[in-house]
């Protein structure tokens, strides 16, 4: 991985993260949202699903744990977007963070607890802390690319679907649509040029089916 891979990725990234943006607020860098702050939360709710509880049995869910980093990373990517930030710089200092073999890897939950302690401290968005996270899960850059680029359709799909006016259905046959996101994406391949398209009509119909059958099984029952 070299760092014009990262930066052509970043940039691609970048892109899909304006557009989103764009579409909850057209002046969305104007509006003064912390997302410093959806970081930390994220970071929580990401410790819940690999586990910290030391007086019960928890199972690491890392499917759930990577769309978490990848959520994570939405919002910083729009802290370092608004900040003017994303150059080609930062894209080597990802890539070697990422890379150098020399790097101690972190304990994973002190690793997503390090990431929330600089957001807090700077209410910024510490590159260097996520990679840390990343290399402590692990997960690769082209890894976080590809969820990157599924979950965006997903946050997509719920603004389309009414998910600002409350509108939008999370619960999806009794499984939020994070979980079906993950199994949608295990028959796909995100090296397709179609993939985005696919991964987009598949959610479509997943939803239209499931939810639409929940809607007309209370139907029939009041």
């Amino acid at each position: 991985m070299t760092v014009d891979d990262v930066w052509w990725r970043l940039g691609e990234m970048a892109t899909l993260q304006r557009r989103h943006n764009e579409q909850v607020h057209p002046r969305w860098a104007a509006q003064g949202h912390e997302y410093y702050r959806a970081v930390w939360v994220e970071c929580a709710e990401l410790l819940d699903h690999f586990g910290w509880k030391w007086w019960k049995r928890q199972d690491s869910d890392l499917d759930q744990v990577r769309l978490e980093v990848v959520d994570i990373w939405h919002f910083g990517l729009s802290e370092l977007l608004r900040g003017e930030q994303l150059n080609r710089a930062l894209a080597g200092r990802l890539q070697a963070a990422l890379t150098d073999p020399d790097s101690t890897v972190p304990d994973f939950r002190l690793a997503v607890e390090e990431l929330a302690r600089t957001c807090l401290a700077s209410k910024g968005f510490d590159i260097g802390a996520f990679a840390a996270l990343m290399r402590a899960l692990p997960m690769t850059f082209d890894e976080l690319y590809e969820t990157y680029v599924a979950k965006n359709v997903l946050n997509a799909f719920r603004q389309d679907h009414g998910y600002r006016t409350g509108h939008y259905i999370k619960i999806w046959d009794g499984r939020e649509d994070n979980e079906h996101l993950t199994e949608i994406l295990r028959g796909l391949d995100p090296r397709a040029e179609s993939f985005a398209t696919d991964l987009g009509a598949a959610l479509a119909a997943r939803y239209a089916g499931l939810v639409g059958k929940n809607a007309d099984a209370g139907a029939a029952g009041t």
